[in-house]
């Protein structure tokens, strides 16, 4: 099921990301940049079953690699320090994040051959689209 996200996909939209990165506690600065920031999100899996989602920018590249379903301890972009464990749920790609008694989810699915990563905090949603590199 994850197959289906693998690839390279390049940011086309960002919608109310600003208010995510409040939401979640980033700083004026960090957001300034976050904003400007225009990631390429790279998904691969390995012949062991570890999941590889890397994203890339000038700014900044960071990776995990992680199993389904697998806690795993997460340093974000943001420098948060969580525990973090994905699933796969209807086809979406559920990443839950959990820091200092709060909790984030960011959920990924394939809508119309395209990457809609939705980031939730509470009643923020911001909504990132990607679309396959040829």
């Amino acid at each position: 099921m994850v197959e289906k996200f693998v690839g390279t996909w390049k940011m086309i939209s960002s919608d109310n990301f600003d208010d995510y990165m409040k939401a979640i506690g980033v700083g004026f600065a960090t957001r300034q940049v976050g904003n400007r920031t225009k990631p390429n999100l790279v998904v691969s899996v390995d012949d062991q079953g570890f999941v590889c989602l890397k994203s890339q920018s000038t700014f900044k590249t960071t990776e995990i690699k992680f199993k389904l379903n697998e806690p795993f301890e997460e340093t974000t972009a943001d420098d948060r320090k969580t525990k973090t464990v994905v699933t796969l749920e209807n086809g979406k790609l559920v990443q839950k994040q959990c820091w200092d008694g709060k909790e984030t989810n960011i959920e990924r699915e394939i809508e119309d051959g395209k990457l809609v990563a939705k980031c939730i905090m509470g009643d923020v949603i911001a909504v990132r689209t990607y679309v396959m590199e040829a």
